[in-house]
């Protein structure tokens, strides 16, 4: 890793907008930047001087309107999608998280947030870290031009952002964090043995890490002003479930209904939900669910339709209870200038591959290496706390040895950065056949690589 010469810095102290695959942000408070690992790089140290941790956060509906609908199959609202907007500065600059309430988001509407962004905060695009909840009930994010509903969608998800970055400048403010871990039974291994090879399911002795993992940003008064979770699950509950008068409703299911919890608790704040280790874990009760007799035969349809909200909102509480109990039982805070915060990002170079597309269970099945490709690689730290993200859908083994291997109190792990792609499975997976693996864009390996570039990555910043 090299450091960027400050003479790069615009006037706001900020770089300019450069390739999110070569590029490596980082800040110090109180140090110059440090040594460096791998192929990426990284910002020098701010000239300005430094002021503090100071955070801001906000939030803005950009559901689809009835005049847009059926879109990408959906036909009804039951409650609103969000985007969320995370400023954290140290010093003269800033970095930014938005998180939206989708199953996954195109590269244009990227684009066009890290615009709105930039132009709002001066941040560079580089800067600018998007992510997904990974929520199933939600409509796909198409490109403008395929559609007139879709070129309303994506301006639906820039006039969102833009109000929820506008709100997080506002009350940007001197800020403390903390970090806090619980344990909430809602998500559950998905692979099941069957009579035809693994399927999707309910496993209980599966792999799962029920920990809830919280970072939360007070102001300094103690009032909370960002909670940020980290949870391994999609959100998935309603996913496929019909209503009884037929129609498909938009949600932001299991995550939406954890946050919304979250943000009852504290009003005021702004709830962040970060999908963890998401490719093998389903929440435990689904409206729309897969059943497996006692032979081994399997079934997907079983269908609650309405009643399935129930389940959403029990499960949603839940979790949102432990949130919060976990949140409230945070003692010790970071503030000021010995805070640390720096972004680093980094590529690790794999093959794609491409099989069968799962459609059910098999014992066995061939996986074609095609073409090369780079998996990007997020880190961010705020304090003791660091933050690790990738495109794919991570196996819960594998956030498990970045955790491990972690030498931070603090380690979030999470999947779906950069609107998300399919699954990056570890071995296990690739070696039964499983839903994850036959589903996935890389060939075997390539999990327990980007998780030893991470450890590299995270142990640079400790």
């Amino acid at each position: 890793m090299s450091e960027r010469n400050e003479n790069e810095m615009d006037e706001a102290g900020f770089s300019g907008d450069v390739s999110r695959r070569s590029f490596v942000a980082a800040t110090t408070l109180a140090v110059a930047a440090t040594a460096v690992v791998g192929s990426a790089t990284a910002a020098g140290a701010a000239t300005k001087t430094a002021t503090g941790l100071k955070v801001g956060a906000g939030k803005a509906a950009f559901t689809p309107s009835a005049s847009i609908l059926p879109l990408n199959n959906f036909t009804s609202v039951h409650d609103d999608l969000y985007a969320r907007v995370l400023l954290v500065e140290s010093g003269s600059r800033r970095v930014a998280l938005a998180v939206l309430d989708l199953t996954s988001i195109s590269a244009e509407a990227i684009g066009l947030m890290r615009e709105a962004i930039t132009a709002a905060t001066g941040i560079a695009a580089a800067n600018i870290m998007v992510t997904v909840t990974h929520c199933f009930s939600a409509p796909h994010v198409a490109d403008s031009s395929s559609s007139a509903g879709a070129a309303t969608y994506v301006q639906n998800i820039v006039t969102a952002t833009k109000s929820a970055v506008a709100d997080a400048v506002r009350n940007l403010q001197d800020a403390q964090v903390g970090y806090g871990r619980g344990e909430a039974d809602v998500n559950v291994n998905r692979n099941v043995p069957t009579a035809d090879g693994y399927w999707l399911g309910v496993n209980e002795q599966g792999t799962s890490d029920h920990g809830v993992y919280v970072a939360r940003f007070n102001d300094l008064d103690g009032n909370p002003i960002a909670v940020l979770t980290n949870y391994n699950v999609q959100s998935c509950v309603m996913q496929d479930s019909v209503m009884s008068d037929g129609s498909l409703p938009i949600t932001a299911d299991l995550a939406g209904a954890a946050t919304a919890h979250v943000e009852s608790e504290y009003p005021g704040a702004v709830g962040f939900w970060l999908v963890g280790a998401c490719g093998d874990q389903f929440p435990a009760y689904r409206s729309k669910r897969y059943t497996i007799d006692k032979n081994g035969a399997w079934t997907y349809g079983v269908d609650l339709h309405d009643a399935g909200f129930a389940l959403l909102t029990a499960q949603g509480e839940r979790l949102g209870n432990e949130i919060v109990r976990v949140s409230q039982a945070i003692t010790r805070y970071e503030s000021g200038k010995n805070v640390t915060v720096r972004l680093l990002t980094d590529d690790v170079t794999t093959t794609e591959m491409e099989t069968d597309h799962p459609t059910g269970p098999v014992k066995t099945a061939t996986y074609t290496p095609t073409d090369t490709a780079e998996v990007p690689i997020w880190v961010f730290q705020v304090g003791k706390g660091v933050f690790a993200g990738v495109e794919p859908e991570l196996s819960t083994s594998t956030a498990n040895a970045i955790r491990k291997a972690s030498p931070f109190a603090s380690t979030f792990v999470m999947s779906m950065f950069e609107g998300g792609a399919k699954n990056m499975p570890d071995r296990w997976n690739y070696d039964n056949f499983t839903y994850e693996a036959r589903d996935g864009f890389y060939v075997e390996g390539t999990a327990e690589k980007v998780a030893a570039r991470i450890e590299r990555l995270v142990k640079a910043l400790n």
